[in-house]
């Protein structure tokens, strides 16, 4: 039988049952194919509104000044130029603050996922005394934004001393402003960046394996430690990822605990922030004129600049998508 054969031989079917049924058949296929048309377009939409700032900072990335003003130019630069992105790099010194960054970021990251899966865990599967209390304690972490509590981390770390032993000894406390070490020390301690908000979603994660698996463990001779490293952790593979991929890229833009604890070392996050700002000093340096940067080009640099920061995150997605969306579809919320 012939392709065409085929097809009219069910079509003949179709219209044989869409008149038994009274038209009912051929009302839910157009109903059906009504709705498919517009979940498409209201997908399309919502790509659209998500890709289309980033379409058009790349787009003014690679035009001159002069396709900025030319009404003509909207999308596609008449000039192409790449000049942009030579003056974004020295501006953010974007070498030693791209490596600043990816190191500061990642040993944050995989110190904060340590820290807090072992945190979610014990919530999860042990009783201790006091376990709402210090529950609500991590639920406060997330609620409380850490600007309420900056003027108390400045002094904190500023005159740092344990019960007065260093002051004791040295005579003096310490002065750990300047250096990554109050990032370390506040994410070993679960007082880091959103670490209120891995531990919950890590301890939720938990809940849902039945417990039936590390009783198995536990009757083949499995200490606590070993079922949670052999057992409970390559489950947790895909929440462990996504917990990391959050915190790297919360890492990299964060400007708060970065000017606070790091001062003047170069990270992407807070050289963009002077971006506009060093532009005018930059052109007088390396042309030797001085002259007033307009807010049209001021806003095509920094749009240059973002987009080389965000490079590495997209980068980095791209190599862990397949275990973040295996992670969001799998894990659920159990109260």
């Amino acid at each position: 039988m012939t392709k065409s054969k085929t097809k009219k031989t069910a079509f003949s079917d179709f219209k044989e049952r869409n008149q038994k049924s009274g038209g009912y058949l051929l009302k839910k296929k157009i109903m059906g194919g009504g709705v498919s048309i517009c979940r498409a377009l209201l997908l399309f939409g919502m790509c659209f509104l998500i890709l289309q700032p980033i379409l058009n900072k790349i787009s003014v990335s690679f035009m001159t000044e002069e396709d900025l003003y030319n009404p003509v130019v909207i999308s596609i630069p008449q000039n192409f130029t790449t000049e942009n992105y030579k003056i974004a790099a020295d501006i953010l010194n974007y070498k030693e603050a791209l490596v600043n960054s990816l190191f500061t970021s990642l040993t944050i990251a995989v110190l904060q996922i340590a820290v807090c899966t072992l945190v979610g865990y014990g919530f999860a599967r042990f009783k201790f005394p006091f376990k709402s209390f210090w529950f609500a304690c991590v639920i406060l972490v997330i609620l409380v934004p850490p600007q309420t509590i900056s003027s108390s981390l400045h002094l904190h770390f500023r005159f740092f001393d344990v019960m007065g032993i260093i002051q004791a000894v040295k005579g003096e406390s310490l002065n750990l402003r300047g250096s990554a070490l109050p990032y370390y020390m506040l994410s070993a301690g679960c007082m880091g960046l959103k670490n209120g908000l891995y531990i919950y979603m890590i301890r939720q994660f938990f809940r849902n394996i039945p417990e039936d698996m590390e009783e198995a463990a536990y009757v083949d001779g499995c200490g606590t430690l070993k079922t949670f490293v052999r057992i409970m952790l390559p489950q947790a593979k895909p929440i462990i990822t996504s917990c990391f991929l959050f915190s790297f890229v919360w890492q990299w833009t964060d400007g708060f605990y970065s000017k606070m604890f790091l001062g003047t070392k170069p990270l992407v996050s807070t050289s963009l922030a002077r971006l506009v700002d060093s532009l005018g000093a930059y052109i007088q340096r390396v042309m030797g004129i001085k002259t007033t940067v307009s807010l049209a080009y001021s806003n095509c640099i920094l749009s240059t600049g973002t987009l080389m920061i965000i490079v590495p995150l997209i980068i980095l997605y791209l190599f862990a998508q397949r275990t973040f969306v295996e992670s969001i579809s799998s894990t659920g919320i159990k109260m």
